[in-house]
């Protein structure tokens, strides 16, 4: 196959069955593979008679997630995928100091295959991720063909996904789209911002289902998929997330304000099963701190336009 003008990590993780394109990306990085020699970046366009070499280290297995009994919300199961109410505080996959009380110990335990070969071992099958801090629907692929299908289709953009968001403020526009491109902010790395000269694009939707004195509850659409996309769109359009203690007013940072985490609820998914290929919706309800924030918030000014688009 012709491999010229696709991107390094693609062909590594496509050349080692056993190598994730993450973590293909890790080693690109990390200078343990080379292209004729020389160390690339992740996103290098392979050239016809690029010499491409590196090796796999071998996984420690101690820091490796564990299998854990896990109460799962389960909302449906069969030999290709699942689909996940996550509650809000429990971290999708470990990170470094993070190994266990994640969905991913949880899901190893739930699905012991995930300890087979070829699956990424610290997030096998993990299709899209959720903030740690935010509930509701995540789906999450059975075999390694479920999920190199669904990262396709969310690639793509052709998995629908809403979510419920309380955003501060009682006079929001009835309905609006944020168009603007994210990426690292450039002094505080380790957080997303708005960034016009290297971001990538990013495309939020919003429509109001109900209005506050100091808030509007959002059926909010995500077209694209970019880290933290909808609490960085709305704290750039001066409507942050309540309880969002990083993309906030400074004035707000550190201040529990009606809840203490953001109020963002992964809401409705509608995608493509990868084996049968017919449409699959499904919808998680509020989750209880959802529900006390509502009404801690009163009652509602008026009823908002319902007719969703």
């Amino acid at each position: 196959m012709d491999q010229a003008d696709l991107r390094l990590d693609q062909v590594f993780s496509t050349a080692i069955e056993t190598c994730s394109r993450s973590q293909a990306a890790e080693l690109i990085s990390g200078g343990k593979v080379l292209v004729s020699g020389m160390k690339k970046r992740p996103g290098y366009r392979v050239k016809k008679g690029d010499v491409i070499s590196g090796r796999i280290p071998e996984p420690v297995t101690a820091d490796l997630p564990k299998p854990e009994p896990m109460d799962l919300s389960i909302l449906f199961e069969d030999a290709h995928l699942l689909v996940i109410d996550k509650p809000p505080g429990l971290v999708v996959h470990p990170g470094p100091g993070n190994l266990c009380n994640t969905l991913v110990n949880g899901l190893i335990h739930h699905v012991p295959a995930f300890l087979d070969g070829g699956w990424d071992p610290v997030r096998p099958g993990i299709v899209h991720r959720l903030d740690k801090d935010t509930s509701g629907l995540i789906v999450v692929a059975k075999t390694l063909t479920s999920l190199s299908f669904l990262q396709k289709e969310f690639k793509q953009r052709r998995v629908e996904k809403r979510y419920l968001a309380l955003a501060e403020g009682g006079a929001i526009a009835p309905r609006g789209e944020i168009l603007l491109p994210l990426g690292r902010h450039p002094v505080r790395r380790k957080i997303m911002a708005v960034n016009h000269e290297t971001g990538k694009d990013a495309r939020t939707s919003w429509q109001v289902l109900e209005r506050f004195s100091q808030a509007c509850l959002l059926d909010v659409r995500l077209h694209t998929g970019r880290t933290h996309q909808i609490r960085i769109h709305f704290y750039a359009m001066d409507m942050p997330l309540l309880g969002d203690n990083v993309y906030q007013y400074r004035r707000n940072r550190g201040k529990k304000i009606l809840t203490d985490r953001q109020m963002l609820h992964s809401w409705k998914i509608r995608f493509r099963h990868p084996y049968s290929g017919r449409e699959m919706a499904f919808e998680a309800e509020m989750p209880p701190d959802f529900v006390q924030t509502l009404v801690r918030l009163g009652p509602s000014d008026k009823e908002a336009d319902t007719s969703l688009s």
